[in-house]
């Protein structure tokens, strides 16, 4: 065979290799992809199931949230102290949850995030920040009601019933525990009609008990039901630390009578009997 028949074998040779490895996007020069025995290291899902498709319970999850996130505020208790000099500073004592039941800004809360506090401040989901004003407090259901003066009308939630509620209910709570804002957690109604203590020695009874993840900073955030509706207001946790997936909520019925009695000019109080109980932390 000639020199010039070689040359022009391989120059063929060359181009054949140079098309096949373009046309497969692999650069001129370098190696083929290496693939393992059992085929590709990872795999994606076909075109037609690109499109994540949610589970019934996923999307009533996110249905739930989408519509009352925004209702649910941050409330901190700002203390005002003296240094050495006797210059005056604040302090934050606490902070915890609420949530709006009227778009002109009424928030319900616990009784415990802003006891104590000189002044009262309102975070909500936009980042706005308001001075509450304190209209009415339920020491003995740890309840509380107060006002902010908003900028514009609000989301609120609306109030569901506490009445009829069972055991294996899925409940799902909102709020800002460790300061985490807009957190949501799921889980069950595990039992009716709880009586605890709670940090300042004063017996909370009838409440909802839940295993859905209740935190310190969750505490006066709504506890709602699958169609949205708030059927309590988180209030406790069991022992000092944070969830071991035993908490509490008061039941909203309760919040109804005292926000009805604020209305009525008179306030409200639940007699109860000195019964005792396990002590429990605040959330």
């Amino acid at each position: 065979m000639s020199l010039r028949t070689l040359l022009i074998a391989a120059l063929l040779a060359g181009g054949f290799v140079y098309v096949t490895s373009r046309s497969q996007g692999i650069p001129w020069g370098s190696k083929p992809p290496v693939e393992s025995a059992g085929g590709p290291l990872w795999s994606s899902p076909p075109a037609s199931h690109a499109a994540v498709t949610l589970g019934t319970d996923e999307q009533n999850n996110i249905r739930v949230y989408n519509t009352s996130h925004e209702a649910t505020v941050n409330i901190t208790s700002v203390v005002y102290r003296r240094d050495f000099f006797s210059n005056i500073y604040p302090t934050s004592k606490g902070s915890g949850s609420g949530f709006i039941v009227r778009d002109d800004g009424l928030i319900v809360t616990n009784n415990h995030v802003i006891s104590g506090g000189q002044k009262i401040q309102v975070t909500t989901a936009d980042k706005s920040r308001y001075e509450a004003t304190v209209l009415d407090k339920d020491p003995v259901n740890d309840l509380a009601l107060i006002r902010i003066t908003p900028k514009k009308k609000l989301a609120a939630l609306r109030l569901g019933d506490s009445e009829n509620l069972q055991v294996g209910q899925k409940v799902l709570a909102i709020g800002n525990p460790f300061g985490l804002s807009g957190t949501l957690t799921t889980g069950v109604i595990s039992s009716l009609g709880r009586e605890i203590r709670d940090e300042n020695n004063r017996t909370l009874d009838g409440l909802i008990q839940t295993d859905a993840a209740i935190n310190p900073g969750n505490s006066g955030g709504p506890l709602l039901d699958s169609q949205g509706l708030v059927i309590g207001v988180n209030t406790a946790i069991y022992g000092p630390g944070g969830n071991i997936g035993i908490g509490f909520a008061m039941p909203i019925a309760r919040a109804k009578q005292m926000m009805d009695g604020f209305q009525s000019t008179r306030q409200f109080r639940r007699p109860r009997l000195g019964v005792s109980g396990a002590h429990i932390a605040g959330a």
